[in-house]
Parts: structure tokens; sequence; C-alpha cells
């Protein structure tokens, strides 16, 4: 329960994250038909960059700070940047930065559910509040592990999750595997998203090898680097394993993920993407 992600919202994997999560929110509304989103591990929505605890770390310089002046946004990108500014009108400079429950918020349709989760219960209480003044949100506040079977199926018949722990026990990407899993069996059709650092390669060799084995009809391995793999005591970079993705995703992200790399990189920028689970 130490995690406060306050401390590194607006950072390289945010932005990784937030910006592939526009993208899978802007394809879903391309169909008329609602779908609700769900959010496991949602954080507080909203976060001050000028805080106390951003400015502690700083991180969000070497991430959203680097695409605030950029000139060589790629449209794809625009409705990330949209919320951006929108969010910053005000003063025109980069203060407030969204955590995806307010990404998903505004990404989404009046049709559309918002269904948020969040165990802290500090965060959950500031959560609640930043959401209250849209019918469309609800927020839950438990363990977010317990999200598939809780909210699974959605009346919608179309569902979004998105998996991000704070990933400071060592079972947690065992659990994620096993929260997937659990999510298809409910609601084949998910699209479910789980953000992963890129930290321990032992790990992830596991983890993956769990991820094929899910079950998932098909499942997207998207990653971007920002140091090189054998960097110590780094988050060289993070990964989305995206079961379901909507069509045209893997197309847009070979268009995307270049300029990320490019634009996020610190010691070296690079950036892959392959299927663990190829469609049938």
């Amino acid at each position: 329960m130490n995690y406060r992600h306050a401390f590194h919202a607006g950072n390289h994997a945010d932005v990784f994250k937030h910006i592939v999560l526009t993208r899978i929110l802007a394809l879903m509304s391309r169909k008329e038909q609602p779908f609700a989103y769900l959010d496991t591990h949602a954080g507080i929505g909203l976060y001050d960059l000028q805080g106390d605890q951003a400015t502690r770390t700083g991180e969000w310089i070497e991430g959203v700070g680097r695409l605030w002046d950029a000139t060589d946004v790629p449209e794809l990108a625009s409705d990330y940047m949209d919320v951006l500014k929108h969010m910053n009108r005000k003063t025109g400079e980069l203060r407030y930065y969204p955590g995806s429950p307010e990404l998903a918020r505004r990404s989404t349709c009046e049709r559309d559910r918002v269904l948020l989760n969040e165990k802290h219960p500090e965060d959950g209480a500031l959560l609640k509040d930043n959401m209250k003044f849209d019918r469309r949100v609800a927020v839950h506040l438990g363990e977010g592990w317990h999200v598939p079977r809780a909210l699974l199926p959605v009346h919608e018949k179309r569902a979004v999750m998105l998996i991000d722990p704070p990933f400071e026990q060592l079972d947690e990407m065992k659990r994620c595997s096993i929260a997937l899993k659990e999510a298809i069996s409910r609601m084949r059709q998910t699209v479910a998203a789980i953000w992963y650092p890129i930290k321990d390669q032992r790990l992830l060799k596991r983890f993956y090898q769990d991820l094929a084995e899910t079950g998932a009809p098909k499942l997207l391995r998207v990653e971007l680097l920002v140091h090189p793999l054998d960097t110590p005591n780094s988050l060289n970079g993070s990964g989305l394993a995206i079961a379901n993705p909507p069509w045209g995703l893997e197309e847009e992200l070979r268009e995307l993920m270049p300029w990320l790399a490019k634009t996020l990189g610190q010691t070296q920028g690079d950036w892959k993407m392959d299927w663990l689970i190829a469609e049938s």
C-alpha cells in the first residue's frame, strides 16, 4: 500500500501507456454500439505536476515534458495531446496531467460507461471527488484483482479493461496473467491491456509464458525502451500486452512507436511489437 502514482505521473511509461490507450478507445468509438471501460488500479485520475510528489522525482520532465512543446507530434497522438492542452488551457503551461481514468472519461462517448477501481483508501477518496461530476463514471473501492469477476461481463457487450498494478509485489505479474485469463473466460471479446515494467528479464520471460497460456483469442505485445535492457537499477522501459486489440491498432502502432522511441529515449530509444498469441 506504499505506492502512490503521483510520484511517477507523466513519465515515459505513462506517456506510452496513455497514448496507446487513447488509440484503443478511439478505435472502439468508431462503432455506435456502447462499451464499458474498466480500470483495475485507477489511481486518483488527475495529477498536479507542480505538486510535492511529482516535483520530488521530476520524472515527468523526461516524459510528457518532451511532448509538450514538440512540433513533430503525429496525428495519431492528437487525441492525447488535445486532452493535455484542454486541461492546461487557462495558463498554456504544462501543470496538470490526466491519469487513465480522466483520459478514459474524456475519450469515451455519452453512451459509454467508465468503471474505476482503486484500493488505496486516500487515493480512492480523491478519485471519487475527481470523477463526481460525470454520471457515467462509477468508482469502486476494493481489491483490483477482483474486478474481472466482479464487473464482467458487462451489459454493453463490449468492454475495454486496463490492468495496471503498482508492481510492488513479486507475484503481481502472475496475478496479471490470472486476471486476464479470468476476464477472457467471463467475457471472451474483452479488449484487455496489461501494462508492465521492463526491469527483470527473468521475471519477464516467465510472464510472457503465462500470458501465452491465458487462452486469449489473440494477444499483441508492444514495448518501448528508453534505456538498454541490461541497464541496472532502472526502469528501462515498459510494455503493453493487449488481448483482442481493435482492428487497426497494430498498423497505428507501427506508425507511432518509432516516434515515441525517438522522442522518449534517454540513453537509448527502441521499440518492438509482436504477437504472443496469433489469431487462429
